[in-house]
């Protein structure tokens, strides 16, 4: 009785192996075809595709040469004109047309606005760049809000002068916009525009709040109107974690002010 041959096993793992490989490297290099890069273009860095160059930009499939009117300067802008209007000039219709600049004021390249800008002391008014009064004890400013002018340290604004900020003893002047314009030193509290001094009872320490009597007593004492007054511990208990009140230990029960078993 003839035996059937067996096609050997090597044989069949290679020919798929083959087939892997042929899979792979024909992906590898359909991923590697060449980029068609039209004239005055380059391929991208990352990804697929072109940019035109410098100068140039991207017109049905091509890349054509920017057209670039007179007073203006290329960028590297990746969409838009790719150019811009110099110093002094503003697009009009394509184009960059000078900017009358009144008395007073110095041109902007910005893209939007009247293409200039009224110089410090100056604001703007009906296309032209008027003086700004500026009070005593007043300095200009070149913000294009406001009154124009702010007033010197130790000044505050009232209607369209600078009144001095009149600070009392033991106390700092302080630049706000709000307020009274000072503050009182460390030490000191405000009252009726004065600066009185806090009076610390013994076992107590200065605090920074601005709101309370402006002290705290220290650990082991508790506040009591106007003193700090010792915590009494009774037996079987310790300071709680605010130091200011007592609680029992473990397993007792705090139980008409002392510490009962359980």
């Amino acid at each position: 009785m003839s035996r059937m041959r067996r096609t050997p096993v090597i044989s069949v793992c290679a020919l798929f192996f083959l087939a892997l490989l042929a899979t792979v490297a024909g992906s590898v290099f359909a991923r590697g075809d060449p980029v068609e890069v039209p004239e005055n273009a380059r391929a991208k860095e990352y990804g697929k595709g072109w940019e035109c160059a410098p100068g140039y930009r991207a017109v049905d499939e091509v890349c054509a040469a920017v057209k670039l009117p007179a007073n203006a300067f290329l960028t590297n802008a990746a969409s838009g004109s790719r150019w811009k209007c110099g110093r002094g000039y503003r697009e009009v219709n394509g184009g960059c047309t000078g900017v009358r600049v009144p008395d007073n004021a110095y041109p902007t390249n910005k893209g939007y606005g009247n293409g200039w800008r009224c110089g410090r002391g100056y604001r703007e008014l009906n296309d032209t760049c008027a003086a700004v009064n500026v009070p005593v004890n007043a300095y200009p400013t070149n913000v294009s809000f406001g009154p124009g002018w702010k007033c010197a340290r130790g000044y505050r604004k009232v209607d369209a002068t600078c009144v001095a900020i009149q600070i009392p003893a033991h106390a700092y002047y302080m630049e706000t916009t709000y307020g009274s314009g000072w503050k009182c030193e460390r030490g000191f509290r405000e009252v009726n525009k004065t600066c009185v001094a806090v009076r610390v009872p013994p076992s107590g320490y200065l605090t920074d709040s601005l709101y309370g009597p402006g002290w705290e007593c220290d650990r082991g004492f508790q506040a009591v109107n106007e003193a700090c007054a010792a915590v009494m511990v009774p037996e079987n208990a310790h300071l709680d974690v605010s130091g200011t009140d007592w609680e029992c230990n473990r397993p007792y029960n705090k139980r008409r002010g002392e510490c009962a078993t359980p």
